[in-house]
């Protein structure tokens, strides 16, 4: 219930006028000769313009085998998709990210059991502290006695697409 609302709010989230606005100057800044496309160099730049970071080859690699054949590069629709996509996983990862810092008291960076059972005493505090046991046996996919944030990340997101 909890994980699942936050993960509905970032499904339902649209780009302001002012970032869209943002996003086709940028197309437009990566697009030097007026092609109207951006090709794979111009992509990278855009992205690194958008998202502070340089794209991998698999990451370039794999927006560019998903355009149209007939086109030379990425169209400003499908650019603006691409970025809203990135941006609605990006706001995901950090809504994920806060909810287990707001589980994580002690900023270990991993939880515990014990922070398991006082984090599900706050979201459900009828849940049986077997149940809670058993969810944490899941989570912790190494078996180690620790979440770490990639496997509360994981249990998020395998949750959501086992609903």
């Amino acid at each position: 219930m909890f994980f699942s609302e936050a993960r509905a709010r970032s499904q339902t989230w649209e780009a302001s006028p002012s970032e869209h606005r943002m996003w086709v100057e940028v197309f437009k800044a990566c697009d030097e000769d007026h092609k109207g496309y951006l090709s794979r160099e111009d992509f990278k730049i855009a992205v690194v313009m958008l998202f502070g970071y340089k794209p991998s080859k698999i990451e370039v690699d794999s927006v560019m085998s998903s355009i149209n054949p007939n086109t030379s590069g990425i169209l400003l629709e499908g650019f603006l998709n691409i970025v809203r996509k990135k941006k609605e996983a990006q706001r995901y990862r950090n809504e994920v990210r806060h909810i287990f810092t707001a589980f994580d008291t002690y900023y270990r960076g991993f939880l515990t059991l014990e922070d398991f059972k006082k984090a599900f005493r706050q979201v459900a505090p009828k849940l049986p502290e077997r149940t809670v046991l058993e969810v944490f046996r899941e989570v912790d996919r190494d078996s180690d006695g620790h979440v770490s944030f990639r496997d509360f990340e994981y249990a998020l997101n395998y949750g959501q697409k086992e609903a």
